[in-house]
């Protein structure tokens, strides 16, 4: 996983530092990564629902800071069902599903939990996010000019590559990584919705 690193959907950023590259009006998602086909190694202009169609670059740097926050909030999240469910130091669980457990954790964790995420968004917000005028309480642009998206410049382990292509490389990583994160994640909920009992108990694995 590429998000091992991430403790808070903002923490993990593969994109720090990152300058925004020179876009073509008329380039697919203005130029953005993730128009990788990993298959054919070609681009790959997916989006069959139109969600990108006339809409502006700030739009579309909106709408990847969006995704590139789940992404990473979903490799977490798929790395905590296969590793939670089992293991849990802070806590006493009773074991089961991990949607089971979540309302099983003692005060004092909710507590932990919502001011540490609740200090990572502020810092993703203001790192970002454009002002909210104070008479109109309303911005030009949800996010800054020249803001790149996932970029709020934490790089403790000097993960980013100084070659342009390596990191441009290592964003498609990072995005692909998310995007199965956030479905596999959606999967391990379903699936534990519906036969209520652990994925490694689903798969002959009593321990889990």
């Amino acid at each position: 996983m590429l998000a091992l690193a991430h403790v808070a959907p903002s923490a993990l950023n593969f994109a720090i530092g990152a300058k925004a590259s020179p876009k073509a009006p008329k380039a697919f998602a203005y130029g953005l990564p993730g128009n990788y086909n990993i298959i054919g190694g070609e681009e790959l202009n997916f989006d069959p629902a139109g969600f990108l169609e006339g809409k502006s670059e700030v739009e579309v740097n909106r709408y990847r800071e969006a995704e590139i926050t789940h992404g990473r909030v979903g490799m977490l999240s798929a790395l905590g069902f296969i590793v939670q469910e089992k293991f849990h130091p802070l806590f006493s669980g009773d074991g089961g599903p991990a949607i089971d457990q979540v309302p099983q954790l003692p005060p004092w964790l909710w507590a932990v939990m919502t001011a540490g995420i609740g200090a990572a968004e502020f810092y993703r917000i203001s790192v970002g996010y454009s002002p909210l005028d104070p008479e109109t309480n309303k911005a030009d642009s949800a996010l800054k000019p020249g803001y790149y998206p996932g970029d709020i410049g934490f790089d403790p382990l000097g993960l980013k590559p100084e070659d342009a292509a390596e990191f441009r490389l290592m964003q498609e990583k990072e995005l692909a990584h998310g995007r199965l994160a956030m479905i596999a994640s959606a999967g391990f909920l379903a699936q534990e919705a519906v036969t209520k009992s652990t994925w490694g108990t689903a798969w002959g694995f009593p321990d889990f």
